[in-house]
């Protein structure tokens, strides 16, 4: 492993974009060299303003801009699309996912041969910030529909910390095709489908941000992400 990638889909995150680059900067990488990407998914705030502030004279950091916004799933599949790294990281822009949880999970795909780590929510015994009961229930509903369907064993389907090994995730890029959050059942059940990929999860701490802070993720993505996994599930 000679490089990981990080992967930042953003939009309109200005209260919170310097301190997620900063900490993705810093974080700690098992000495692997890292390789930071964020995508800005049209943003309409001082969002690109800021990130181009804080890459200028770094290097291993870029800033790719797109022309229209489409949604989190065609920002992170710009990202991959330009990744050259041994491992990819996404990185939610919001700080919910800290950039500290890296050493252990690719310390998965290194002393593991993982393909694939997922960064559970409800397997950690890390800080969980208590918010929405129904954002819980619909997860787990989501998170068991898309098992029955995929035939995994996951605890968080929906988690915005995934981790991909570089080739195999470059390889499944291509086909992707939803734009917004349903990324994350679709990602699922094309690696399903992959074949001999070797799954981890591993517990994380999550800060979640409530509507107020600047939460995106609405109900009718969680109704949009049911009829997903099946379409997902039964498409080649």
């Amino acid at each position: 492993m000679r490089l990981v990638t990080i992967i930042i889909p953003v939009y309109n995150e200005e209260k919170y974009i310097s301190e997620v680059m900063r900490q993705v900067f810093k974080s700690r990488t098992l000495k692997i060299k890292k390789e930071i990407i964020i995508v800005d998914d049209k943003s309409t705030d001082n969002t690109k303003k800021i990130v181009r502030k804080f890459i200028k004279g770094r290097k291993n950091i870029s800033l790719l801009e797109k022309s229209k916004n489409e949604g989190k799933g065609a920002a992170v599949k710009m990202g991959i699309l330009k990744s050259h790294g041994d491992i990819v990281i996404v990185q939610d822009s919001d700080l919910e996912y800290s950039p500290a949880e890296y050493e252990k999970i690719i310390r998965l795909f290194v002393k593991k041969q993982a393909d694939v780590v997922y960064g559970s929510r409800f397997l950690s015994g890390q800080p969980h910030r208590v918010l929405y009961f129904w954002h819980y229930v619909a997860n787990k509903m989501l998170t068991t529909f898309s098992n029955m369907m995929t035939n995994l064993n996951l605890t968080d389907m929906e988690t915005g910390c995934k981790a991909f090994r570089g080739d195999l995730i470059r390889n499944i890029a291509p086909h992707l095709r939803s734009k917004k959050f349903g990324f994350e059942p679709e990602v699922t059940a094309r690696i399903a489908k992959t074949g001999k990929v070797r799954v981890y999860e591993v517990g994380i701490a999550y800060f979640g941000r409530t509507y107020e802070e600047g939460k995106k993720i609405k109900m009718i993505d969680g109704i949009r992400a049911f009829f997903e996994i099946i379409y997902y599930s039964f498409t080649k």
